[in-house]
């Protein structure tokens, strides 16, 4: 579909219906249309030229003595071709920049505040997520002693990610025995994957931990699951309520797809977790691949530290959503993390 060489004045008035109808919702006619101070041209030619968008695919009728309404492969036309570049105002992106730097001190915390404050914008529901990770790796181990029988481990992933557990052991482990037990866990653990804590390594260590090696094989299966569970991902959802608010999602059965999708999760984790290229992307209805997204887009970026993925943000809406602002919010979000993260290539926002 995007292989059609249209005309400009056919660009106009895709552009123009497009946006008539993200801004009112209903069909667009002709007659509105001639209104247009950019659409220079009697209604008797807006309507051959609509008709024949129509015969093209990029619009349809949803009743015969109707206007017309974007179809999927007209929004998506729409947003590779004919979008505006949406300013957001100083006070916009000032609100943007105190948010994010109010609290933050773990890439959670940051993900979580660019997603409450995408929704906020955007009204919305928003997505923070960290993609599924393959090959995930522990890169520092820390323990704290906190009394003979109890400590504290600490294991830090990539992209500054902590989990902290507590640890209960069957016996007493001096303070000794507990820095021995971090720097072997830092030599033979950090750094490799769950695959390769293989039954040689763990025999290692417990060789190596001499009468403490008991507390070894919990320890180490419970990393075990600690790394599968960061492998997983994970993806908080802000703002969900917002559906009820929007026109598009009447059917209370979408409503319900939709919440059954961002309860489940997994779907939109393998969808962002596919593709983690730098630009925005925008997946509109079917493009999503996923059931109950028909009538909807999804908006996101992929959040970079070098070569390393550490997450995603973005938007979920109807397909009639305005993806100028929300391409806009989604970069500006970016860029404000890109800052604070410290890598300076950030690409400009939109």
């Amino acid at each position: 579909m995007e292989g059609h060489d249209l005309s400009d004045r056919k660009k106009q008035i895709l552009k123009a219906i497009v946006e008539a109808h993200i801004a009112y919702g209903e069909p667009v006619g002709s007659k509105y249309l001639a209104t247009q101070d950019q659409l220079s041209c009697s209604s008797a030619t807006i309507r051959n030229e609509m008709a024949e968008l129509k015969s093209l695919g990029y619009l349809e009728q949803p009743h015969t003595s109707a206007g017309s309404v974007p179809t999927e492969a007209g929004y998506r036309f729409y947003v590779n071709q004919l979008l505006d570049r949406y300013q957001m105002t100083r006070q916009e992106i000032r609100e943007m920049s105190l948010g994010l730097t109010k609290k933050l001190n773990e890439l959670d915390q940051i993900l979580a505040e660019a997603s409450r404050m995408a929704s906020m914008f955007t009204n919305y529901p928003s997505i923070a997520a960290k993609p599924k990770a393959v090959g995930a790796t522990v890169t520092q181990f820390e323990t704290m002693y906190i009394d003979s029988s109890t400590f504290a481990l600490v294991m830090l992933f990539p992209g500054g990610t902590v989990k902290t557990k507590r640890i209960r052991t069957a016996f007493p482990l001096t303070r000794e025995e507990l820095t021995t037990l971090t720097d072997l866990l830092n030599r033979d653990i950090a750094g490799h994957t769950s695959d390769e804590i293989s039954l040689p390594v763990i025999l290692s260590i417990e060789d190596a931990m001499g009468v403490a090696a008991p507390v070894v094989n919990p320890l180490i299966k419970l990393i075990y699951e600690t790394m599968q569970e960061y492998h997983a991902g994970d993806l908080r959802v802000e703002g969900a309520n917002r559906l009820l608010g929007i026109p598009d999602y009447s059917d209370l059965g979408e409503v319900r797809s939709l919440l059954h999708l961002f309860e489940q999760k997994d779907d939109l984790l393998d969808v962002i977790s596919d593709d983690t290229g730098d630009d925005i992307h925008v997946r509109i209805g079917h493009e999503t691949a996923m059931s109950g997204m028909e009538g909807s887009s999804i908006v996101w970026r992929t959040i970079r530290s070098g070569d390393r993925v550490l997450g995603a943000i973005g938007v979920i809406g109807p397909r009639r959503m305005d993806y100028g602002k929300v391409i806009s919010v989604i970069n500006n979000l970016a860029l404000g993390i890109d800052n604070l993260l410290g890598d300076p290539g950030g690409k400009n926002p939109s």
